[in-house]
């Protein structure tokens, strides 16, 4: 698997130079030069990025990494995207140009057509007619007179037309790798400016057939994916609390993937949860990267920063149960999600939210009465057309949905993984506010 994902960067990479570098530039130039460099050296930062956290580098070099190394990533998708689009324009615009040359060279054969029939013509046999000759032949007769020019109309010929193939070429070549950049980069430049300003507030309501009159209009801030790692850090961590903050929310779920890395590295990037503020409190479940990263220490830290972690247990509050259980990708470590321990023995006719990190567990919901699943995880895809791909491995992909009668609530998340980067899936934190169908 590892030789096919290295053998299809490396033609893709192959693909990006010569169309960007190869076609573009004259062999031997400076700018052909550097570009070749790029092609090899960023795919090397890339890969570094990828592998330094799992290999336990130190984390400035993570960090050293992380931005060129992820930022390529995502231009290599729009990049390729954009220039697979040139491909189709590329012919066209060929055509065209060949088009525009063929009338211009119609045009210039008329003018010397007309140029010549407007020659006097009044002697007998064109006696008298000035020849035209070329400037060469004017020059050859002088030296041959001793110096004096034959008494004769003298014209230059047109110089000798160049091939205007390989012109064109170059310059479509030129077009649609330069407006493949522009889009590409500019492209990644948006979906960048998204993830660094933090994301937006979403709200939405949910009715709850079991929800008593006296819990209508409760609202729980979910927040996902923050992925604190080495490239988004302590003050996304704060633009992340001041966001859920100035909603007022009476509780705040943050539902996994808090961190891509262990305490001692992202410690301090954490610390600012310590000032969450909700009216009922603030809980946690853990998502598949808390196992990556060391998931007992992380709910002991998170403890620390007064969230409570909800390790296949419920709360009860005046109207409802919340619940939580561990992400799968604690099953490996037997610490896998378990629903009996978590939902088994409530009262049934209460109303039960459950927070669980990915979708994939709402068959498990259902089966256990859960009126709605709050989830994370799918990102939406972050990258466009990753949406697709999010919608097929997951029963949801972002959104609200139903099954059966559960209700799923995705949230895109408020991060992003790998590439800091989000196309076509905003970042969101989603206040959910519960309806009384009673009220």
């Amino acid at each position: 698997m590892v030789i096919v994902v290295l053998a299809l960067l490396a033609g893709v990479h192959r693909y990006l130079w010569r169309r960007l570098v190869g076609d573009t530039t004259a062999e031997g130039s400076a700018l052909r030069r550097a570009g070749t460099v790029a092609a090899y050296l960023l795919p090397l930062l890339s890969i570094g990025a990828l592998v330094s956290g799992r290999t336990g580098a130190p984390f400035w070099l993570q960090q050293v990494l992380a931005w060129p190394g992820y930022l390529w990533l995502a231009a290599v998708l729009y990049l390729t995207l954009a220039l697979l689009v040139g491909e189709a324009v590329r012919p066209v615009l060929r055509r065209v140009l060949a088009n525009r040359a063929d009338r211009a060279g119609r045009a210039e054969d008329a003018d010397e057509a007309s140029a010549e029939s407007a020659l006097p013509t009044d002697c007998p046999n064109g006696a008298n007619r000035p020849s035209i000759t070329s400037a060469a032949s004017v020059v050859s007769a002088a030296e041959a007179s001793g110096g004096a020019a034959p008494a004769t109309l003298v014209a230059e010929a047109p110089a000798p037309r160049r091939p205007a193939a390989p012109t064109r070429r170059l310059f479509v070549a030129r077009a649609v790798g330069g407006a493949a950049a522009v889009a590409g980069l500019g492209t990644v430049g948006y979906g960048t400016y998204g993830v660094l300003r933090g994301p937006r507030v979403k709200r939405i309501t949910v009715p709850l057939a079991k929800l008593p009159r006296s819990a209508h209009g409760y609202r729980i801030a979910v927040v996902s994916d923050i992925h604190l790692g080495p490239i988004l850090g302590r003050a996304h961590t704060q633009r992340i609390v001041d966001t859920i903050n100035r909603t007022q929310p009476d509780l705040v779920a943050v539902v996994g993937d808090l961190v891509d890395g262990t305490v001692a590295d992202l410690g301090p990037a954490a610390r600012p949860l310590a000032r969450l503020r909700s009216r009922q409190g603030n809980f946690f479940v853990t998502g598949n990267h808390e196992y990556y990263s060391g998931a007992a220490q992380w709910v002991d830290e998170v403890r620390e920063l007064g969230l409570h972690p909800l390790e296949n247990s419920r709360v009860e509050f005046n109207g409802f149960d919340l619940a939580g259980v561990n992400d799968v990708a604690g099953e490996s470590e037997g610490q896998g999600p378990d629903f009996a321990r978590a939902l088994g023995d409530r009262d049934r006719t209460r109303a039960a939210v459950l927070l669980a990190h990915q979708p994939v567990v709402i068959h498990e919901a259902v089966a256990h009465g859960v009126d709605l699943q709050l989830s994370g995880h799918t990102h939406g895809g972050q990258l466009w057309p990753g949406n697709y791909i999010a919608d097929l491995a997951n029963p949801t992909g972002a959104g609200l949905d139903r099954y059966g009668d559960t209700q799923l609530y995705v949230s895109r998340g408020a991060g992003a993984w790998g590439p800091p980067v989000r196309v076509g899936a905003p970042s969101d934190i989603t206040v959910v506010e519960l309806a009384s169908l009673q009220a």
